[in-house]
């Protein structure tokens, strides 16, 4: 397995919940990590990413809620998600690349949040 999710749960609206992405990727400082998500019925969606620079990108809808970032010396990216809101209940992926499409999938870990 070379990327592993975890840190799901749940939790109630307004709280927060951190998400890890342990990579067993030779040379992980060179990957773009990223987190999507995929709510029940819906297509599967990007949330975040992170660049080697440590540059990030954020999808609207968590803007200003979610915090990507990574530790190169653990192999490891985090989501790090607050003021979390019903509609963020979904099965979050974290995902890797060093090219320009996603090549490496985690298995998935199920955040629910209730109102």
């Amino acid at each position: 397995v070379q990327l592993q999710a975890s840190g799901g749960g749940w939790v109630q609206a307004g709280g927060s919940l951190r998400l890890s992405c342990a990579a067993s990727l030779r040379t992980f400082s060179s990957y773009v990590m990223g987190w999507f998500r995929q709510a029940p019925g819906k297509e599967r969606e990007f949330v975040a990413h992170i660049g080697v620079s440590g540059r990030t990108y954020y999808a609207d809808s968590v803007k200003g809620r979610f915090t990507i970032s990574r530790d190169n010396v653990k192999n490891t990216a985090y989501l790090q998600m607050n003021s979390l809101k019903p509609e963020d209940t979904a099965v979050y992926y974290c995902a890797a690349t060093i090219t320009t499409t996603w090549t490496h999938w985690g298995q998935g870990t199920l955040v629910t949040v209730s109102s």
